[in-house]
């Protein structure tokens, strides 16, 4: 399927592995050129090189941390008009909720609800003024099923699906769709994080922890980053016009829900 987005210019966030990643990918093999961020200039460079010579599209790495207002103004500079914007941050760490404080809620807000919230500011008014642009964040499954190890990500994506449920509606009529994509467990670093304190408390291995986790999953196994980047670059094409204000689980089946 021709996705319709060859030519089209997009900014990645946290984009160097993991599902940001897989979204760059994805998108880059449908021909678009990729801005692409994350902390870690290394890896990052690494990474865009990496896309670059496989898809044969232009990739511009910008290290910068998106969750501060420094950050996000380096970002925009080199972004400047972006058709695609693909919010994606690091989760705030696990816990139990007696854990954590006013300073980590804050920061917990700051990162996955307000510099989202910051980045569609700034971009989306040009995506409406040109008729047409996509944005597309990344939030979690715990916003439909929360977590309760996960309490700092349940409310601060939370928060950022609220928002968007009225945003969005407001400016579909210029072009511009946003939706919210909502990944279960992927085989990434974060759910290495996550599989490691289980591994601890069960006195069992890293390997047998996440066995156990993708036991519990319907189709049997962990997602991939490429399975997340396709849904993503669906989300952002030319035939995905009419999905608005949506949050899509991409999960195996995980959370038995109705809506």
């Amino acid at each position: 399927m021709d996705l319709g987005l060859s030519g089209k210019r997009a900014l990645v966030c946290a984009g160097s592995k993991g599902l940001g990643r897989g979204c760059a990918e994805a998108l880059a093999a449908a021909g678009v050129e990729i801005v692409l961020n994350a902390r870690g200039a290394e890896a990052l460079e690494k990474t865009a090189a990496e896309i670059a010579a496989t898809y044969g599209v232009p990739v511009t790495p910008v290290a910068a941390d998106i969750t501060t207002p420094e950050g996000r103004a380096k970002v925009l500079e080199v972004a400047g008009a972006v058709d695609i914007l693909v919010n994606n941050a690091g989760g705030p760490p696990a816990g139990v909720w007696t854990d954590w404080d006013h300073a980590d809620f804050l920061a917990a807000i700051e990162a996955n609800m307000l510099s989202p919230i910051a980045l569609m500011q700034a971009l989306v008014p040009g995506m409406q003024a040109r008729g047409w642009g996509r944005v597309v964040n990344i939030t979690s499954a715990a916003v439909k099923a929360p977590i309760a190890q996960l309490g700092l990500s349940n409310t601060a994506r939370t928060g950022l699906t609220g928002f968007v449920a009225g945003m969005a509606r407001q400016v579909a009529g210029s072009g511009v769709t946003v939706n919210n994509l909502l990944p279960g467990i992927h085989a990434t670093d974060r759910m290495v994080t996550l599989d490691g304190p289980v591994a601890k408390a069960e006195g069992i291995s890293l390997e047998e922890a996440a066995a156990k986790r993708a036991a519990a999953i319907p189709a049997g196994r962990y997602g991939s980053p490429a399975d997340f980047g396709a849904v993503c670059a669906f989300l952002c094409s030319a035939q995905a016009s009419f999905i608005v204000g949506q949050n899509i689980l991409v999960d195996g089946g995980a959370a038995n829900q109705t809506i």
